[in-house]
């Protein structure tokens, strides 16, 4: 069985989201979402419409996942590999580099962002009551 391991706040969860779940879940039979806690956003000072149980609810019901974890700490991710026998830590390519720190446990792909999409996108249109282009 191939592991995969994602991680992310996923507030107002939008399809940039899913398309990270999809395609991380396609690279193997297993995907763990480590899903930051609002102790560990308040820290990095970031504010979640949603609450920590209210996100890890919402992403239980996609299908794509599997498992779901907190993420309490920036320092946890190589335990997180082993205690869960994770073969492919995945994260968005807005990252790169950042973790290549984990490949002497597991590979490490950075997948392209979803193009026009971002949570903070999202809470722009809404502060501003706009809407999309179509």
């Amino acid at each position: 069985m191939i592991k995969v391991l994602t991680y992310g706040t996923f507030d107002l969860l939008h399809h940039g989201h899913i398309r990270l779940l999809e395609r991380s879940r396609a690279l193997g039979d297993h995907l763990t979402v480590a899903v930051s806690t609002d102790q560990f956003n308040l820290g990095k000072g970031k504010m979640c419409a949603y609450t920590y149980e209210e996100r890890v609810h919402i992403l239980k019901a996609v299908r794509y996942v599997d498992e779901v974890i907190p993420e309490e700490s920036w320092e946890q991710k190589i335990n997180d590999v082993k205690d869960n026998d994770i073969d492919i830590f995945v994260i968005g390519d807005d990252w790169e580099g950042e973790f290549d720190f984990l490949k002497e446990y597991c590979e490490v792909l950075y997948l392209p962002r979803t193009p026009d999409i971002s949570t903070t996108q999202v809470k722009e249109k809404l502060a501003n009551n706009s809407r999309w282009n179509t």
